[in-house]
C-alpha cells in the first residue's frame, strides 16, 4: 500500500450485506493504520434493489472520497456487473460470484469466479454470511488490509452470538481466495 491509493467497489442486491462488508473493510483499514473513506448507495427497495459500497484506502491523504476506477470490483449479481463493470480499472480484478453473477465478459482485467454464496450456504449453512465470505476472498486476493485487522473489524461489527460463524465465514473466504490465487 506504500504511497498508493486503492479503490474497491462491492456490488450486489439489497439484503446481501455488501454495505456492511464495505463498512467492515473500511474499519479494518483504520485498524491497520491506513486512511479510508467508505461510501454507499442503494435503490429505494429495502431488499432486492441494487446496492453498492465503495471503499478508498490509502496510506496518505485521500483528496477525493469517491471511487473513480476501482482496482477491485466484487459483484454478487449479474445486475451489479452490468451496472458497474465498465468502471473497473484496466488491469484491475473482477471477483464474481460463480453462481449468482452469471457470465461476465472478458475485458482488460482479471476475472476470478468464486462460489461465494454457495460456500456460505453449503459450508456454513447460512447464506447470510456470504458478505463475510466475500471479504475473506477479497482480502486474500488483494492483501488490501492485513487479515488480522479484517478479522478484528468483523468481530467488532457482527451481532453478538454470531462471532464464531462469522470467523468461520472469513476463514472459508480466505481459503477460497488463496485457492483462486494458486489457480490463476
Amino acid at each position: 500500500m506504500q504511497g498508493k491509493r486503492w479503490e474497491a467497489t462491492l456490488a450486489g442486491s439489497g439484503g446481501q450485506g455488501l454495505i456492511t462488508a464495505g463498512i467492515i473493510l473500511a474499519e479494518a483499514a483504520v485498524l491497520a493504520g491506513l486512511n479510508t473513506v467508505q461510501t454507499q448507495s442503494y435503490g429505494p427497495e429495502s431488499r432486492g434493489g441494487a446496492t453498492r459500497a465503495e471503499v478508498v484506502i490509502a496510506d496518505g491523504e485521500i483528496d477525493y472520497p469517491k471511487v473513480t476506477n476501482p482496482d477491485v470490483l466484487l459483484v454478487l449479481t449479474s445486475e451489479a456487473y452490468r451496472r458497474y463493470g465498465s468502471r473497473l480499472k484496466e488491469g484491475g480484478l473482477l471477483i464474481a460470484d460463480q453462481d449468482l453473477a452469471g457470465e461476465v465478459p472478458s475485458g482488460p482485467y482479471r476475472i476470478l469466479r468464486v462460489p461465494i454464496t454457495r460456500i456460505a450456504r453449503e459450508e456454513l449453512g447460512r447464506e447470510i454470511v456470504a458478505n463475510i465470505v466475500a471479504l475473506g476472498v477479497l482480502v486474500a486476493l488483494t492483501q488490501a488490509v492485513p487479515m488480522e485487522a479484517l478479522e478484528q473489524a468483523v468481530l467488532g461489527r457482527v451481532p453478538k452470538g454470531t462471532e464464531e460463524l462469522n470467523q468461520r465465514a472469513l476463514r472459508c473466504g480466505e481459503a477460497a481466495g488463496m485457492q483462486e490465487a494458486r489457480n490463476a
